[in-house]
């Protein structure tokens, strides 16, 4: 009579939903009467409400051991917390064996089929690799058994693999709290950190992982590449600072072999060789591997700067402006705007006439080469020496001869050449290159007028002649 009693208070205080002190009662009559299956489905039933799925299963395989009636209950913790659904359905079954108008258990056997089926969908899926589908497949299984771990395990590791974090991290975090010795939800902490390329603390959740199952395949997998990638990413950065950019380059390219999933440390493995490259002057492949870091990591500021540099370096600027343009939007410094401005002036330039191109001349060419330079083109291209080629070649080199005569009125003039230096709009100085006339510039620079003409010795042979 007393562990009636104790029974009747119990639920009272369920029906009030105060489910720990229903749950100290229920124990109350356990312990009086250790025989009764109705104790221990009542107790059951608190415990999934307390979310203490793991002890409710226990109490619901007692109540079953001493009544089979009481299988419903069993099979209702199957289903909610998805330890087997399989399991949940034969329960299901038994119970409408028994009563097979029982609507309550019609519907938890269509529950735990339909959780079944959500199951082989998301096996297949993961295999395909398709995680967004698999997530939704088990968001659909949890409003079934919203308590399944192991649903809820598989989440996170898709949510961690299509790169959503922070959500991976809060479903794994929660289950830690309730089972601190949960090897899938170490496993998935460490996931998200390895992805996030925090390796060395990825592997401390990996090793804690492994002590509580150490058959835990994936985790196993996860350490050894994190351990891998770890340790040929600091070879790599030793044999750069070293100044062996062959060795670091090797070094690089066999770590970013090891994981094609770690999107963040593949980025900056990308960049790293993308700097190895820039330093052997093989600025193309250095640009390609900048471009598949920033395909990996769109916001990696490090790699746009190392490919606006490189675009720089082989004066495409254009695409150096639009990377100077992303970095400074990302990050408004001083010095990105400064990057940014000094792109912008060589871009401008290059759209101009390249006068030191047109002389042949260095651009840190001296007032005397200049001088020569100008000599050399001036007499190669002067109409005179091509009145004899036809129309169209007379044209051309006409133009050239122009363009030879513009070039070193400008790198002559220490002013002028400075301000076409740095970029100014000579127009707007005044210097209107509409108006030039090359040949009073040759004749100034060969003395006099008349002084200086072409004359033919022979088939397509001429010498100089000054007055």
């Amino acid at each position: 009579r007393e562990a009636e009693s104790f029974k009747e208070r119990g639920n009272a205080y369920y029906a009030k939903k105060d489910y720990n002190e229903a749950y100290n009662y229920y124990t109350k009559a356990i312990d009086t009467c250790p025989n009764n299956a109705s104790y221990y489905g009542n107790r059951a039933a608190t415990l999934m409400m307390l979310g203490r799925f793991r002890e409710a299963l226990g109490d619901a395989q007692q109540s079953v051991r001493l009544d089979d009636s009481f299988v419903r209950v069993r099979g209702k913790l199957h289903t909610s917390y998805s330890w087997n659904a399989m399991a949940a359905s034969r329960c299901f079954q038994r119970v409408l064996e028994l009563d097979h108008k029982n609507t309550q258990a019609q519907q938890e056997l269509k529950n735990a089929s339909t959780v079944l089926e959500y199951e082989k969908i998301a096996e297949v899926d993961f295999e395909k690799r398709d995680f967004r589908k698999v997530v939704f497949c088990m968001d659909r299984a949890l409003e079934f058994a919203p308590a399944c771990h192991r649903f809820k395990i598989l989440k996170a590791e898709c949510l961690a693999l299509l790169g959503r974090y922070p959500e991976a991290q809060s479903v794994a975090s929660d289950i830690l709290r309730m089972d601190s010795t949960n090897a899938d939800a170490l496993y998935v902490r460490g996931l998200c950190l390895y992805y996030e390329d925090c390796i060395e603390k990825a592997v401390q959740f990996f090793v804690q992982a492994l002590r509580m199952a150490p058959d835990h395949e994936k985790a196993c997998l996860a350490c050894r590449n994190a351990k891998a990638l770890k340790a040929k990413k600091e070879d790599g950065n030793k044999a750069f600072k070293e100044g062996n950019y062959k060795l670091a380059y090797e070094l690089y390219t066999e770590a970013l072999g090891i994981d094609p999933n770690n999107i963040k440390t593949n980025a900056k493995l990308y960049c790293n060789r993308g700097t190895v490259n820039s330093k052997l002057r093989k600025l193309e492949e250095a640009i390609d591997d900048c471009t598949n870091a920033v395909k990996l990591d769109d916001t990696y500021i490090k790699a746009y700067l190392r490919r606006a540099q490189c675009y720089m370096d082989t004066e495409q600027y254009e695409d150096a402006v639009r990377d100077y343009e992303k970095v400074y939007q990302t990050e408004k410094t001083k010095e990105h705007k400064q990057l940014l401005k000094n792109a912008q002036v060589e871009l401008k330039k290059s759209k101009r006439k390249d006068y030191y191109k047109i002389l042949g001349v260095d651009k840190n060419a001296s007032e005397d080469e200049i001088k020569k330079a100008y000599r050399k083109r001036a007499l190669m291209h002067h109409p005179d020496r091509h009145s004899g080629a036809s129309a169209e070649v007379q044209k051309e080199e006409e133009k050239k001869f122009k363009e030879v005569g513009e070039a070193f009125t400008i790198l002559s003039d220490p002013k002028k050449k400075a301000r076409y230096d740095s970029g100014q709009d000579l127009e707007e100085d005044g210097l209107n290159m509409g108006d030039f006339d090359a040949n009073n510039i040759f004749k100034a620079f060969f003395g006099g007028p008349g002084g200086f003409s072409f004359e033919a010795s022979g088939p397509g042979n001429f010498f100089f002649q000054f007055g």
